[in-house]
C-alpha cells in the first residue's frame, strides 16, 4: 500500500483535491460561502507563483499586487465596456458620472474579449520579463530585491488612485456580465468557482513539473549558492527571470478570476498590504513545498474573514503576530514541521540517531 501511495501519491492528492472542490464544496456550501472560497482560491493561485519564486528561488517577492492588478484591471475594463454595450452606452457608468464621453484609447483594446484574455495571459508575464532581467542582470537581490518590489507596488496603487478613467480610489465595480453570463445567476457564479478551481489545479500541477525537473533543481542551487552556478557556466538571472515570470503569470491569472466573483477590484487590492499579505499565507503554509502555499493562503483568508468579522481591530495585530512567530521560529511554516517529524520517524525506524535540523527544510 506504501509502495502504491509513493509512486503514486501525487495522482492521488489531485484526484481527492478534484473531488473536494468540484463535488464535495458546492454541495455543502452556500452560493455565498462558495463564492467566498472562490475568491480564496484566487489568493491560492498567488501563492502557488510565491511559494516557486521565493520557497525555490529565494526571491522575496512583495509586489505581487502589480500583477495581480494588471489582471485585474483587464478583466475589469472589458466586463465595465460589455455591461455599456449591452446598456446601449458609449462609456461606462462611472466615466458618464464624471463627464466623460468618449473611451480613453487605452480602453479601446479592451472591448475585445479576444484581446482582453491575450492581455491577461502575457501582460503581467511580460512586464515581468522586463523587470526580472533589468533586476536580476544587475546582480541585484536580497532585500534590495524585496524593497524595490515593494516600491512598485506601491507605485502602482498611487497611480491607480490618481486615474479618475480607472475609479480612482473606488476602483471598478457592478459587474453585470462575464463574456455574455448573467453574474446574478448562481450556475453563473457556480461556473466562476469551477473555472477558479481548475485553474488552481493547473498552476500546481505546473509548479510541481517544475520543481520537480531540471529546472527545479537549478532554481534551488542558484538560491543556495548562486557563484557556484555561475561558476559551472550558467546564468542565474535567467534562472531566476523564469521563476518570476511564471509568478507573475500565476498572478495575472487570479486577479483576473477575483473580479468576476468578488464583483469589485480597487487600488487597495493592488498595493503594499495585500502583496505582504500573499506572503503572510505561503510562510505560515511552508514556502519550500508544493501544498504548503495553497493551504496557508487559504487558511490565512478565512481567518481573516471569520476572525475579523469579530475582532476587527485586533486580527491585523494576530495575523503579524503569527507572521513573526513563524518566520522567527518555524522558517518552514507548517508544512515543514510534517516534514520534520516525517524525517525524525524515518530515522527513529531506521534505528538511527540523526540530528534534524530544521532549517534544512527550507534550502
Amino acid at each position: 500500500m506504501s509502495t502504491v501511495v509513493q509512486k503514486y501519491g501525487a495522482w492521488l492528492g489531485f484526484a481527492v483535491a478534484a473531488i473536494l472542490l468540484f463535488a464535495v464544496a458546492p454541495a455543502v456550501l452556500s452560493d455565498f460561502r462558495l463564492s467566498l472560497l472562490g475568491k480564496f482560491i484566487c489568493y491560492a493561485i498567488v501563492a502557488v507563483g510565491i511559494g516557486l519564486a521565493w520557497g525555490r528561488g529565494g526571491m522575496l517577492t512583495l509586489g505581487q499586487g502589480v500583477f495581480f492588478g494588471l489582471g485585474a484591471y483587464m478583466m475589469a475594463m472589458h466586463l465595465k465596456i460589455a455591461d455599456a454595450e449591452i446598456a446601449g452606452d458609449d462609456v461606462p457608468d462611472f466615466m458618464s458620472i464624471a463627464g466623460i464621453r468618449e473611451l480613453p484609447s487605452y480602453w479601446v483594446p479592451f472591448t475585445s474579449p479576444f484581446v482582453t484574455i491575450v492581455g491577461i495571459l502575457f501582460v503581467p508575464g511580460l512586464v515581468a520579463l522586463v523587470l526580472g532581467l533589468g533586476v536580476f542582470k544587475r546582480r541585484v537581490k536580497g532585500a534590495y530585491f524585496a524593497i524595490l518590489s515593494q516600491a512598485l507596488a506601491a507605485a502602482f496603487a498611487i497611480l491607480l488612485i490618481g486615474q479618475q478613467t480607472t475609479g480612482g480610489s473606488n476602483g471598478l465595480n457592478r459587474f453585470r456580465t462575464f463574456f455574455g453570463f448573467n453574474l446574478n445567476d448562481p450556475a453563473n457564479k457556480q461556473m466562476l468557482f469551477f473555472i477558479a478551481a481548475g485553474v488552481l489545479l493547473a498552476v500546481v500541477a505546473i509548479t510541481r513539473q517544475l520543481m520537480y525537473s531540471r529546472y527545479g533543481e537549478l532554481l534551488v542551487a542558484v538560491r543556495d549558492q548562486e557563484e557556484r552556478v555561475r561558476f559551472l557556466g550558467y546564468d542565474p538571472a535567467n534562472v531566476k527571470v523564469v521563476a518570476y515570470v511564471t509568478a507573475a503569470f500565476f498572478a495575472g491569472l487570479a486577479g483576473a478570476l477575483f473580479v468576476p466573483i468578488v464583483g469589485i477590484v480597487s487600488p487597495n487590492d493592488v498595493g503594499i498590504v495585500p502583496s505582504i499579505a500573499f506572503l503572510i499565507g505561503v510562510a505560515i503554509g511552508g514556502r519550500t513545498t508544493l501544498l504548503g502555499p495553497v493551504l496557508g493562503a487559504l487558511g490565512v483568508a478565512w481567518a481573516q474573514t471569520t476572525l475579523s468579522e469579530q475582532f476587527p481591530s485586533g486580527w491585523t495585530y494576530a495575523q503579524g503576530l503569527l507572521f513573526i512567530v513563524v518566520v522567527g521560529f518555524f522558517p518552514a511554516g507548517v508544512a515543514g514541521l510534517f516534514a520534520l517529524r516525517r524525517r525524525k520517524k524515518s530515522a527513529d525506524d531506521a534505528g538511527d540517531v540523526v540530528d534534524v535540523d530544521e532549517k534544512e527544510l527550507v534550502k
